[in-house]
């Protein structure tokens, strides 16, 4: 039984996050996605919420579940003995810092090999940030997330408001 790890820091998780996830069910038996923490990061999302936001995006895929991470992506590979760690790619600016990192991986962990898929045309233009963007400015993310997660940034959106 093959295993894919999906990790990423899901600020949140998109649509296009969503169709790497179903790709990799095509090609893996079981994928986990996993919500980390980079150091290099603000978020405007907690851990927990991006967890959520990530359940409610592969709620009622089969073989897909989510865990959050606040360590390293080469000891959660070992701790759920993954077979591959599978990154999306949007453009040479991500393939250029994806491989930096496939590679940091395979120093310090010589079974943690990274797979690529390239993004399909229809979601290279999706990424996280423009969703923040669109929240901050009081817009609809329709477009770019699931359904749940739209109705779940706007109720969030109204909490923070109040």
């Amino acid at each position: 039984m093959s295993l894919a790890l999906i990790p990423g820091s899901f600020d949140p998780m998109t649509v296009g996050h969503l169709d790497i996830v179903k790709r990799a069910l095509s090609l893996y038996d079981e994928v986990v996605v996993a919500v980390m923490i980079n150091d290099q990061k603000n978020y405007d999302l907690t851990l927990e919420e991006r967890v959520k936001i990530a359940e409610l995006t592969v709620k009622g895929l089969d073989r897909v579940r989510v865990v959050g991470s606040e360590g390293l992506l080469i000891d959660l590979f070992d701790q759920l003995s993954a077979d591959v760690i599978v990154k999306g790619i949007r453009n040479e600016k991500d393939r250029a810092y994806e491989e930096k990192m496939a590679a940091w991986n395979l120093a310090h962990n010589p079974r943690a090999m990274t797979v690529f898929l390239q993004a399909a045309d229809d979601f290279e233009h999706i990424n996280s940030t423009r969703v923040r963007e669109l929240v901050r400015a009081g817009e609809s993310p329709d477009e770019f997330v699931v359904p749940a997660v739209s109705e779940y940034l706007r109720a969030r959106s109204a909490r923070s408001a109040i």
